[in-house]
């Protein structure tokens, strides 16, 4: 009996042993492959299946989107992208909802952000975006688009469409007045007002048409000098004392007092005004193109020219005027997205040539200017290469930094122009627009 248990015990001893050298060689493989899989994860994260972006305009933002989505999926067949439109008011207050809950369910992979309301988002929830530097370039995209889409060394955003401003004009209501596009090339605001009284006085047509509520070319004007609503820190209020705007603010009051400006209230009235042919001229983005193109009948009759500049103060015939960049937030599939943006946005020469024949999208890629449809003349605008001449003045852009309050700023700026027109002091206007901003702003 002693025997036959000391038996069973030896061979229960032998199979242990076994056992165990057995599993220290599937361990010892399995602990390799375990180590490849750890390593493999670290370099190449596990792709998501699917991921949704945000943005607004159909035309234009949604329309690029399309185009960037049919390209990656040349490589990426298996990745389902999402495209959703929302107004980008609708952006803004979902995207401060999610984020001001603490939870990022029901949040995108990727928004599309406004230039001027990036660094209010990535301040205020810098962890809920994916730091992009390892998958972009920001030294890739224009200079100024820098400042919006970066934070503390780190690259946020995919810099996306250029706002570089031009004064668009009717080169027949020019002729008619004595001058030419050539005319136009080295001015100063000034200088563009003195030319739109002929014009009025000629032709019976305003030189621009302005909305009381939209300082859009008072940060036009600022920008050009280097100047912002806020001081180099992006949050100390800059007014009193802001030389480039006081000098724009007398601009404003002069284009209005020289009867030479129109009134409108709102976007669908601005571009009526340009199509019915009532304005001669409108310095802004070049978002602007596909609204003038869309009248037909005016074909030829339209040219581009450098923006004036100011005159007391160092400025130059380049400014921004809007804009917008990608980002990708710190959700689950966060690595797609980035490389989503990398494969299209990101670096993608022929797809940005795609977008501007196909839709008028001027990027902010560097490389992208160098292609083909960047030189084309245009009929429209009278055989001009006006994109050409719009890459070239996006290099020239001076970068300021918008900082959080942009929007906050100008409300209080739009009370005190109203104010300024209505024979209110320059300098009281600056400085009382000063110590509101001082209070409000925190």
């Amino acid at each position: 009996m002693k025997k036959g248990f000391a038996f069973i015990l030896i061979c229960l001893l032998l199979l242990t042993a076994c056992s165990s050298n057995s599993g220290s060689k599937n361990s010892g493989n399995t602990a390799s492959d375990t180590g490849k899989t750890e390593n493999t994860a670290a370099t190449e994260p596990a792709q998501a299946k699917e991921i949704t972006i945000w943005a607004w305009d159909p035309a234009f933002n949604i329309a690029a989107l399309e185009v960037a989505k049919a390209e990656y999926a040349k490589t990426n067949p298996d990745v389902k992208v999402n495209i959703v439109e929302y107004a980008q008011a609708d952006i803004i207050q979902k995207l401060n909802t999610g984020l001001n809950s603490g939870t990022t369910k029901g949040l995108p992979n990727i928004v599309l952000i406004e230039d001027y309301r990036s660094q209010s988002f990535l301040q205020s929830y810098k962890d809920s975006f994916y730091d992009l530097s390892s998958s972009i370039k920001g030294s890739d995209f224009a200079d100024y688009k820098s400042g919006p889409t970066s934070l503390d060394g780190k690259q946020y955003g995919v810099p996306f469409d250029s706002g570089v401003t031009g004064l668009y004009v009717r080169t027949d209501y020019l002729e008619q007045a004595g001058y030419k596009l050539a005319d136009l090339q080295d001015i100063d605001w000034k200088q563009y007002i003195e030319i739109g009284k002929a014009v009025k006085e000629k032709t019976g047509k305003a030189l621009i048409t302005l909305d009381p509520n939209d300082l859009g070319l008072i940060r036009v004007m600022i920008q050009s000098a280097g100047e912002w609503y806020l001081k180099e820190d992006g949050k100390t209020p800059n007014l009193a004392g802001n030389a480039p705007l006081k000098e724009a603010f007398e601009i404003y009051k002069e284009l209005t007092a020289s009867n030479v400006a129109k009134v409108h209230a709102d976007w669908s009235q601005f571009v009526a005004a340009l199509n019915s042919g009532d304005v001669a001229s409108v310095p802004t983005g070049n978002w602007i193109t596909p609204s003038i193109t869309a009248e037909a009948s005016q074909s030829g009759k339209w040219g581009i020219a450098p923006l004036p500049k100011l005159t007391a103060n160092e400025s130059v015939h380049a400014s921004n005027l809007g804009g917008s960049s990608w980002y990708v937030m710190n959700v689950d599939g966060k690595e797609t997205a980035a490389d989503f943006m990398a494969k299209t946005f990101g670096s993608n020469v022929e797809m940005y040539q795609k977008l501007l024949t196909d839709i008028g999208v001027i990027g902010t890629f560097k490389a992208a200017a160098g292609g083909e449809a960047y030189s084309q003349a245009n009929d429209f605008f009278g055989g001009q290469k006006v994109v050409a001449d719009f890459a070239a003045w996006t290099e020239q852009i001076p970068s300021v930094n918008y900082g959080i309050n942009t929007y906050a700023i100008e409300d209080i700026l739009i009370v005190e122009m109203q104010n300024y027109l209505n024979g209110k002091d320059i300098d009281s206007v600056l400085s009382d627009a000063q110590a509101q901003a001082e209070s409000q702003i925190k």
